[in-house]
């Protein structure tokens, strides 16, 4: 009965974000289904009460998932099992699945960018405003910022991408929800890989299905917010489990050359990675710890590790010069990493070093040299994320941290350390994490993070101010401690600290 009312608890809350969607949304700016209906164009009109009403259903579903996570570690009984959790998944994400967009205008850029590639020019050199021109529907729905810029994705998503622009055309309703199609298929992986990769870890399948697929930044940013990392997760995830397959579970008894069956896998594994970096380059890094994982079974010598390092180099290389020509888009890609850095992102360690610094100076008198200090800031933060993907690697290959364990390592690393961190970057670190993490040290602060972004995050990013975004939090925090008030024996609120980290590693389901 808890884990039911928790469910309907998580489930009212996407659904009350998904209606306030209506007002408060990244909608487009043309083709908006509900611009001038009577009653559903009334929600764009009462912003104040929309923000509120979404900041409402973002805390419901906050709770729930911190409520049904009681019953995934093992804090509470009975505990949840997989079908049970993949169910409460599946409902809570219903309602957002036909939501507008939230939290973010990107998928904008992904149907414009896809319609250049579809026209025959080159996304990689022009802009939707130059490709497809200022008063194009696609253009129009892009934020100014991006319009003017280079698409600063990888080829196979313009690829698929750019199949999705012949069947939906301009129709911005159906392009949307193609890429969210999309997006759900990448979800099916995570589901798929988390679980086998979290019984690799000796860490309950349950526990990582929680903290990795039921986030609440998978529903908000992946989900709502229909952002491709949700099929790069998807493919890294899996090859990875796939490649580990080949492995045999001792350590010492190496794979056999001659053993087809282990070549397979690892070849299909290593190819689904690389299309994972094809989607974003970041999956890359999977490579290099299921390398290590197989260069440790043929004995800790030097020879073996450059051995598998060609073999999977060599994967890699074929698949991306196969995405790069076959989609007939290049390798122009390589020269637009870089875009996203117009952006200067709070969350973003190095940045926030160099802006704070920054206005400090302009406060001593001494002229404002941000842009200087992050040209110092950014190449050393990178260097240090660098460092510790390298100690993380030789982990990896000396035994003492796991695979998987040292990859998410690694990618939280990264995300921390780059120019620009967006919300939903966190997932890189935090997915592979939870099929890894057993214990408060490194579970705790995924939760931390995973509260206080949800949290934090507007429901399109700005166009907001001060007072109403006071007025909706008062409103919110009042409507929050009124339920909790009011379901204190309904539902199983915590009256003693919740152990964070699951009692065993096996799935009880």
């Amino acid at each position: 009965m808890g884990i039911r009312r928790i469910r309907l608890l998580g489930a009212t809350g996407t659904a009350v974000m998904a209606i306030s969607a209506l007002g408060v949304g990244a909608q487009p700016v043309q083709q908006n289904p509900v611009s001038g209906m009577r009653v559903a164009g009334l929600f764009a009109r009462v912003p104040t009460s929309m923000l509120a009403m979404c900041m409402i259903g973002v805390v419901a579903v906050v709770l729930a998932w911190l409520l049904l996570g009681r019953f995934a570690v093992g804090a509470c009984a009975p505990r949840s099992s997989r079908a049970q959790l993949v169910r409460t998944l599946a409902v809570w994400s219903a309602p957002l699945v036909v939501a507008p967009p939230m939290f973010s205008n990107d998928v904008y850029s992904y149907l414009a960018q896809s319609e250049i590639a579809q026209r025959g020019m080159d996304p990689y050199v022009v802009g939707p405003a130059a490709g497809l021109g200022l008063d194009n529907i696609l253009t129009n729905n892009v934020p100014n910022i991006w319009r003017a810029t280079p698409a600063p994705y990888e080829p196979l998503f313009l690829w698929i991408g750019r199949g999705i622009a012949e069947l939906t055309g301009d129709d911005i309703l159906l392009g949307v929800w193609a890429h969210r199609l999309l997006e759900l298929g990448g979800l099916a992986l995570i589901v798929w890989a988390l679980p086998r990769l979290a019984r690799r870890c000796g860490v309950s399948p349950v526990a990582a299905l929680w903290l990795g697929a039921a986030n609440p930044l998978v529903l908000f940013h992946l989900i709502a917010g229909v952002h491709n990392e949700t099929l790069m997760l998807g493919l890294m995830l899996t090859g990875s489990e796939i490649c580990l397959r080949a492995f045999p579970e001792n350590v010492g008894a190496a794979p056999r050359l001659d053993d087809r069956r282990a070549w397979a896998l690892l070849v299909s594994g290593a190819v689904l990675i690389s299309l994972a970096a094809m989607v974003k380059l970041p999956a890359i890094v999977a490579l290099g710890f299921v390398g290590m994982a197989l260069a440790r079974h043929w004995g800790r010598r030097v020879g073996p590790v450059l051995a598998v390092a060609a073999v999977l180099a060599t994967i890699a290389l074929t698949t991306v010069v196969f995405v790069c020509w076959g989609s007939g888009l290049g390798f122009g890609w390589i020269y637009t990493l870089d875009v996203a850095r117009a952006v200067r992102s709070w969350m973003s360690l190095p940045t926030a070093l160099g802006i704070v610094t920054g206005f400090a100076g302009v406060l001593l008198g001494l002229g404002d040299h941000t842009t200087a200090l992050l040209s110092i800031t950014r190449p050393i933060a990178l260097a240090a994320a660098g460092f510790v993907a390298l100690r993380m690697l030789l982990g990896a290959w000396a035994g003492r941290v796991h695979p998987i364990g040292a990859l998410g390592i690694s990618l939280g690393a990264l995300v921390l350390l780059s120019p620009v961190v967006q919300p939903w970057y966190l997932l890189w670190a935090i997915v592979p994490l939870a099929a890894w993490a057993r214990t408060a040290t490194f579970r705790g602060p995924a939760i931390l993070l995973t509260v206080l972004v949800a949290l934090l995050q507007m429901p399109r990013g700005a166009d907001f101010g001060v007072f109403q975004i006071i007025e909706a939090a008062s409103a919110t925090i009042f409507v929050t401690i009124a339920f909790i008030a009011l379901t204190r024996k309904a539902l199983p609120w915590p009256r003693r600290r919740i152990a964070l980290s699951s009692p065993q590693g096996r799935d009880v389901s």
